[in-house]
């Protein structure tokens, strides 16, 4: 498996529509002390003009966190997104949504800040990020 500098392992992923907008305000599901983030760019990703760039399960983004200690506020974290809404539909046909999107706090080697996850994580963002599925309680 390749690996590209905190961006997740690279295999093959099928699509999924990304559902989770620039602007958008997600839940931290980790224990770093944030608990609202907002998207504020998204990596690797094409659009069209005057389409917001948009991340899916899964995705490396850079967030913002507007709830949360002093210490985390008015700065630049990376995050991956780990649950959307919307529904993913799998190779063997089930759709899985979740009921909140959400996303945790890592560095640019893709090391989380915090040390727990609350809720259950994506196998989309488990596979591609082994740190996280090594953390998270429950993957669906």
């Amino acid at each position: 498996m390749a690996k590209q500098a905190g961006m997740g392992v690279e295999e093959f992923r099928p699509y999924v529509t990304h559902a989770i907008p620039v602007g958008a305000n997600i839940t931290c599901a980790d224990n770093s002390g944030a608990k609202i983030l907002q998207v504020v760019m998204v990596h690797k990703t094409k659009t069209r003009v005057s389409r917001l760039p948009a991340a899916a399960v899964g995705d490396y983004c850079n967030v913002v966190v507007k709830k949360g200690p002093a210490e985390l506020r008015k700065q630049v974290h990376g995050a991956v997104i780990i649950r959307q809404k919307y529904p993913v539909r799998r190779l063997n046909g089930i759709r899985v949504c979740f009921e909140d999107n959400a996303a945790v706090i890592v560095s640019a080697e893709g090391e989380m800040k915090g040390t727990g996850i609350k809720g259950p994580v994506a196998a989309e963002a488990s596979e591609k990020w082994p740190r996280i599925a090594n953390v998270a309680s429950t993957v669906i």
